[in-house]
């Protein structure tokens, strides 16, 4: 069973806008609203761990991811966790996916084990930072991104077995 589901920003409950300053580009993808509505309801925990390489390669400022941030939290809910990683690729931090920390992180803050866990994201790196931090990964198409996972995020909240990883 599981208690949290941590979700990448772009292309898995919004659509991918690269390097995205600008709140009013903030456009949910088709049914991110009721799916994360549905997690809420069933008392589940979800927080949002987002690779931001804009900040490091100067193309967007903090303040704006946080006001894309604020924006998606305005459209699609609140969140136990908003976590961003502002490095870029090549800096070798510990929190940018696919290394584990933003994950660790914000299981930390939600007090949940990796065990109780799911990352949901559209790339790579997402599965891989979710192997790396001991959680299950479920990869997703960036045009559909979290509703997609619904099917298996349902049935891993009433059942601890495995699932693929790719929903």
């Amino acid at each position: 069973m599981i208690a949290a589901v941590l979700l990448d920003r772009d292309g898995t409950i919004v659509r991918d806008e690269p390097y995205n300053g600008d709140p009013a580009l903030v456009e949910p993808l088709p049914g991110a609203k009721a799916a994360l509505d549905e997690l809420r309801g069933l008392g589940l925990g979800v927080a949002l761990v987002s690779n931001q390489s804009g900040i490091a390669r100067g193309r967007i400022t903090r303040a704006q991811v946080e006001a894309v941030n604020a924006r998606v939290i305005e459209l699609l809910g609140p969140f136990d966790a908003v976590l961003y990683c502002a490095h870029g690729p090549e800096d070798g931090c510990s929190c940018r996916k696919p290394q584990p920390g933003m994950l660790l992180e914000a299981m930390r803050t939600m007090g949940v084990d990796p065990h109780e866990c799911v990352m949901v994201g559209d790339k790579n790196d997402d599965i891989e930072a979710a192997h790396a931090a001991g959680v299950r990964g479920l990869k997703v198409d960036a045009n559909v991104g979290l509703a997609h996972a619904m099917p298996a995020l349902r049935c891993l909240y009433g059942d601890s077995g495995n699932v693929d990883d790719t929903a």
